[in-house]
C-alpha cells in the first residue's frame, strides 16, 4: 500500500531555479492604479472570451493534424481512474501527477502533443513533462509512495527541487479548447531512449469529483533525422491583485491572510512561489492589476513560439524582447484574454544574445469574479500567485533553439 504524502510538493520548488545570477526587475502596476479604483465594466461590456458557460464541460478531444512522412503517434493512458479530491482537506483544486510509458527503444523527436480528457468536466488543464532515464527511479519511488494512480504534484513533478525556467522540461500543455500542438517542420524535442512522460491533471473540484482516465498522446519522428532541438523557456511574473475598494474589508483582502488561505489549500510550501518570484524579478510586493518581470539573457538563442498562461482573471498578456530600446519587438500580444485558447503561436523567428531581455507583462482584475460561474458566492480576495482555479498566474512561455 502507498501512504499519501502530506508534506507540500512545493509550488515555488516546481517552478523556479536562480540558474542565473537575478537581475532587478520592473514588477510594478504600470499605467494602473496601485489601489481597487478601478472603472467595473457593465456585464453587457464584459469580454465575449469570459461568459456564463463553462466551456469544460463541452471540451473534446482535440482534432487530429495529418501525419507528416515517417511521424507517427503514440497514445499514453492512464493505467486506471483517479478520483480527484483536495489534497489537503482544503480548496478546490487537485494536481495529480502521472507516470506514463512511451516504450522508446531509440532516440525519437517529439514533433506534437495532444491531450484526451477522460472526464472533461473535471480536467482543468494538462502540463507533460519529459523525464530522463536517468530520473526513472525517482519517478517510481515518488508514485509508489502515495495510494491510488500518480502523486500529489502541485506546480511541477516534484522530481527537481527547483524547476529551470531557463530550459524546463516541459514538452506540452493543453487546456480545454486546445488543438494538437504540432512544431514546425524541421523542429522536435529530443527524446532519449528509455525516457517517460509525466502527465500532471489539474483538477477543478467545482466541477465535481467523478472519476478521470486521460490520456496524452505524442506525435513522433525518428531520432536519426536532423532537426533542430526545442526548449522551453518560462518566464513568470507576480500577481498581486488587490480587493475592490468596496470589498477592502474582507477577511482575504489583506495579502498575509490571502498567503495564508493558499498555504492552507495547498500545503505548507504552497505559498513560496508568490514570495520566491521576487527573487527572479526583482522589486517587491505592490498591489496593482498590472505586473511584469524583466529577464536578462545569458546566451545566444532564437524564439520560434510563444504563448501565454493565466487563469479566469486574467485580462491581458504581453510578452516582449528588449523593451524600452530601439531594439524593442512584440512576441506576443493578447489584448483578450481566452482562457480557453491558451495555444503557443509561432512567429517569425527572433534571434537574441547575452544583454538582450525579455519581458512578460499581464494584467488581472476583479469584476470579472461577478460574471464567471466558477465565483458564485466568493466575496472578493487579494490575489497572489496560486496553483487554484480562482487563483491567478502570470507565464510566458517561449519555444526557443541554441545554437
Amino acid at each position: 500500500m502507498k501512504t499519501r504524502l502530506k508534506a507540500a510538493v512545493g509550488a515555488a520548488a516546481a517552478l523556479l531555479l536562480f540558474a542565473t545570477a537575478c537581475q532587478s526587475n520592473d514588477t510594478k502596476a504600470a499605467d494602473e492604479p496601485t489601489t481597487a479604483t478601478e472603472n467595473e465594466p457593465a456585464a453587457a461590456e464584459a469580454s465575449t472570451a469570459h461568459t456564463g458557460h463553462d466551456p469544460h464541460a463541452d471540451a473534446k478531444p482535440a482534432k487530429e493534424v495529418p501525419l507528416r512522412q515517417g511521424e507517427r503517434r503514440s497514445t499514453l493512458a492512464m493505467p486506471a481512474a483517479y478520483t480527484p479530491s483536495a489534497p489537503f482537506g482544503a480548496g478546490t483544486d487537485d494536481y495529480r501527477c502521472f507516470l506514463l510509458d512511451p516504450e522508446l527503444t531509440k532516440d525519437e523527436w517529439l514533433t506534437g502533443t495532444t491531450v484526451q480528457p477522460g472526464n472533461p468536466e473535471v480536467v482543468h488543464h494538462v502540463i507533460l513533462f519529459q523525464v530522463p532515464p536517468e530520473q526513472i527511479d525517482a519517478a517510481e519511488q515518488i508514485d509508489a509512495a502515495e495510494d491510488g494512480e500518480g502523486w500529489t504534484c502541485f506546480g511541477g513533478t516534484g522530481l527537481d527541487r527547483f524547476q529551470n525556467v531557463d530550459d524546463a522540461p516541459w514538452i506540452g500543455a493543453w487546456a480545454p479548447g486546445g488543438k494538437e500542438s504540432v512544431r514546425k517542420s524541421g523542429y522536435g524535442v529530443k527524446l532519449r531512449a528509455g525516457s517517460r512522460i509525466i502527465m500532471q491533471v489539474h483538477y477543478n473540484l467545482l466541477a465535481g469529483t467523478s472519476p478521470d482516465t486521460s490520456a496524452a498522446q505524442l506525435r513522433l519522428a525518428p531520432g536519426n533525422r536532423d532537426m533542430e532541438e526545442l526548449h522551453t523557456m518560462l518566464l513568470p511574473a507576480p500577481v498581486e491583485l488587490p480587493c475592490r475598494a468596496k470589498y477592502s474589508d474582507g477577511p482575504l483582502c489583506d495579502r498575509d491572510a490571502a498567503m495564508f488561505d493558499v498555504m492552507d489549500r495547498f500545503g505548507p510550501e504552497g505559498s513560496q512561489t508568490a514570495n520566491a518570484l521576487y527573487l527572479l524579478c526583482g522589486g517587491e510586493p505592490k498591489a496593482g492589476q498590472v505586473q511584469s518581470c524583466t529577464r536578462p539573457i545569458h546566451e545566444p538563442m532564437t524564439i520560434h513560439a510563444a504563448g501565454g498562461h493565466m487563469h479566469l482573471l486574467g485580462r491581458e498578456i504581453r510578452i516582449e524582447v528588449n523593451p524600452g530600446t530601439p531594439q524593442a519587438k512584440t512576441v506576443l500580444d493578447i489584448p483578450v484574454w481566452d482562457f480557453d485558447d491558451q495555444g503557443a503561436r509561432d512567429i517569425d523567428p527572433v534571434s537574441l544574445v547575452p544583454g538582450d531581455t525579455v519581458k512578460v507583462t499581464c494584467k488581472h482584475v476583479q469584476w470579472l469574479r461577478d460574471q464567471l460561474p466558477s465565483f458564485e458566492g466568493q466575496p472578493d480576495r487579494y490575489i497572489v500567485w496560486g496553483e487554484g482555479t480562482t487563483d491567478e498566474m502570470c507565464l510566458g512561455m517561449l519555444q526557443i533553439t541554441r545554437p
